[in-house]
């Protein structure tokens, strides 16, 4: 039980939930799945298009060229919601207490504590100390976040580059062209990896996840599952009397059922895409 949490405190709120995620977190969750899925699938349809598995793949969205017009409206779809949430962040900030803003609890901007997190997790692995107590967001999911204000400028400056070559041209040599679709690609792969393997694996099928994290979808988690894993950020709400205000209703069963179902739906492509990928990478490259 974390520190500020008295037995009594912690039996009569067993059953109850706690909020995790606004509705805007999740729509904007969602977005990015949806079209995250679809940039990778008529991506490697067009990287894998010289093998059997890439030509399928392609007709699924209609052969090679109607790929490629949704691969590059579905970017620029993603790039709106790109800005769009950049927006709503600057909107959150609280200008007049700016670094509690910033690097305070809540914030999803690293600091000092997630260093400190992590020596400890290294040091809980080889069973030399106890393991760290986390607040709100853990180190690897600010990582996650961030990841997201690298990859994408870097996919939506590349992408424009190649989608405008004749442009590209008259600012710049020629021979940006290649190095943008080596970037462009290379940035692709490893975002696709990352997430389908390391992100899917700590989401959804760690022993304290599986079968699912429910959490993004549902909007919040048990409360007894938030004082196993983030029991700094339970005692600090009860401390700032502010539990009762993030208590939440567990979601409907029909509303379960429906994003498990897309929650493996999800996952089955994209492991789908990353089995098939690493099979057909010899193949792509002999041409």
């Amino acid at each position: 039980m974390s520190k500020g949490m008295t037995p009594k405190m912690g039996n009569a709120m067993t059953n109850t939930r706690i909020n995790r995620f606004s509705a805007v977190d999740r729509v904007s969750h969602l977005f990015l799945v949806l079209t995250f899925l679809i940039q990778s699938a008529t991506g490697f349809s067009r990287l894998f298009f010289t093998t059997s598995w890439g030509k399928q793949l392609g007709n699924v969205f209609g052969g090679y060229e109607t790929s490629l017009i949704i691969h590059k409206w579905v970017g620029v779809f993603m790039m709106i919601g790109f800005v769009i949430h950049t927006i709503y962040l600057l909107t959150r900030v609280q200008w007049r207490n700016l670094p509690q803003s910033i690097f305070g609890p809540d914030s999803l901007v690293p600091n000092f504590n997630d260093a400190r997190h992590l020596w400890q997790r290294f040091r809980w692995f080889f069973g030399l100390g106890p393991p760290p107590e986390f607040d709100r967001w853990t180190y690897w999911e600010k990582f996650d976040y961030w990841a997201v204000y690298w990859g994408l400028p870097l996919l939506a400056v590349t992408g424009l580059m190649i989608m405008y070559p004749l442009v590209t041209s008259r600012l710049l040599p020629g021979w940006s062209l290649n190095i943008a679709l080596l970037l462009h690609r290379a940035e692709a792969v490893l975002a696709t990896s990352y997430i389908f393997i390391i992100h899917f694996f700590i989401g959804h099928v760690r022993p304290a996840s599986f079968p699912m994290n429910e959490a993004m979808f549902a909007g919040s988690i048990p409360l007894e599952e938030a004082l196993e894993e983030r029991p700094a950020w339970v005692a600090r709400l009860s401390q700032e009397g502010k539990l009762e205000l993030v208590n939440s209703k567990p979601p409907a069963l029909w509303y379960r059922v429906v994003y498990f179902v897309f929650g493996y739906a999800a996952l089955a492509c994209g492991v789908y895409l990353l089995i098939n990928g690493i099979i057909y990478s010899g193949a792509v490259r002999l041409h």
